[in-house]
């Protein structure tokens, strides 16, 4: 009990300290566009009104940085046609690699087939299209850290342009301190942080619709996906302060849903690999411990949470897993109640029985499937169940198959 309050404590420090970091750095730019916005002695001339001021690059910065981490591919893609068209000619090949016609045309052309697959996937059997939720899921993850480790740096270099270093030196404090490469050197790792927690609740989506079984589910949360970055977008073209303060509220709240939207990713992740690799013919469930994720919250053990189920020496079930995956080990004694293996379509469980009553306690990884009755045995549980569709559809063909006068059992003679 020590061990696991000592646990929380470093935990709480170590999320307080993040807060104080990006709190710091907030308060800091703010600063710094305040400074950089505020007149100088000699007024400007009027033909350079129009130029670009520090906070419009800083504001633009934050908001592409969020609308890219929703959705990578569509935003970098999108991004970099923006810019090639709004460039002269004779200037287009100095633009960055997001900017060149061989990356954002073939992109967009992606973007659009995966559009066109979502608009009929209402009509589409979900047998069929869940491989492409799959590859959709894959392709996030690849394109989410393409942009964070090449695209993100080079947008966030706001503090290097010529707008910044001119309003710096118009500030005799700032010049002294040099702090125009001070706050380029911060504004990287500040943007890659928050495209990482704002990509991981988005991506957390596409996991959400992998899980899913129902189509019209699916088509909501990808119609709330791209509601929010059209927010995000129009917002920044309409009046960018606007945009930063609706981008700064995603990458806040995104913050608070960092924990959730991990275990999310890293269960949507052990989906897709064993979808991929057809887990299910290399597994073999083992009598010492199996893998899998809790479906519910357990004793305050989170959704999802990801780790092994084995029986101590006293014969309890106990779920061992690791908090973030790397923190250090603890432990759940599963209450006591009549388990059974449940058989599913995509995927199969560890539920509590209790009559005809099925609650969910485990979600089982793809790798299961076919393995349902060897793992039931490893535990020493009794005859698997149908749970989800499986149990639905047996349902109705025993429900029709009555009605018809076919299969119903002959009362006993008392």
């Amino acid at each position: 009990m020590l061990a696991k309050a000592e646990g929380l404590s470093n935990l709480r420090r170590v999320k307080k300290h993040c807060w104080l970091i990006i709190v710091l750095i907030l308060c800091t730019a703010l600063i710094a566009v305040h400074a950089a916005q505020s007149p100088t002695a000699a007024p400007a001339p009027a033909k350079t009104a129009a130029k670009a001021t520090p906070g419009m690059d800083i504001a633009h910065t934050v908001t592409t940085v969020t609308g890219v981490a929703i959705s990578p591919l569509l935003g970098a893609s999108a991004y970099g046609a923006f810019k090639y068209f709004k460039t002269e000619d004779s200037q287009r090949k100095n633009l960055p690699w997001f900017a060149q016609v061989w990356f954002w045309g073939p992109a967009l052309l992606l973007v659009g087939a995966v559009a066109l697959k979502d608009t009929g996937g209402v009509v589409i059997p979900t047998a069929l299209k869940k491989p492409l939720d799959v590859a959709e899921a894959l392709e996030n993850k690849v394109s989410g850290l393409v942009a964070a480790g090449l695209f993100v740096p080079i947008v966030a270099s706001v503090f290097g342009s010529d707008a910044v270093k001119e309003a710096v030196a118009g500030n005799a404090m700032f010049a002294s301190l040099g702090i125009s490469g001070i706050f380029n050197v911060l504004m990287v790792p500040f943007a890659i942080i928050a495209f990482a927690v704002v990509w991981l609740s988005a991506h957390a989506i596409n996991m959400l619709i992998l899980i899913s079984p129902f189509a019209t589910v699916d088509a909501g949360l990808k119609a709330f996906r791209t509601f929010l970055l059209s927010t995000v977008t129009i917002t920044g073209f309409a009046n960018p302060m606007v945009g930063l303060v609706w981008s700064l509220i995603i990458i806040l709240a995104s913050w608070f849903l960092a924990g959730w939207a991990f275990r999310l990713t890293v269960c949507g992740t052990q989906f897709i690999w064993d979808y991929f690799t057809f887990g299910r013919t290399r597994f073999k469930p083992c009598a010492q411990g199996n893998a899998m994720f809790l479906a519910r919250e357990i004793n305050k053990v989170p959704l999802r949470t990801y780790g092994t189920l084995a029986r101590n020496e006293a014969g309890e079930l106990v779920f061992t897993y690791s908090p973030w995956l790397v923190l250090a080990p603890r432990t759940l004694v599963m209450p006591k109640a009549t388990y059974a293996v449940g058989k599913g379509i995509f995927h199969s469980e560890i539920v509590q029985v209790n009559g005809d009553d099925h609650t969910a306690a485990f979600t089982l990884p793809p790798r299961y499937s076919t393995h349902e009755e060897a793992l039931s045995q490893c535990y020493g549980w009794g005859a698997t169940t149908d749970v989800g569709i499986i149990a639905g559809l047996k349902a109705i063909g025993r429900f029709i198959g009555e009605l018809c006068g076919f299969g119903a059992q002959p009362a006993s003679a008392t």
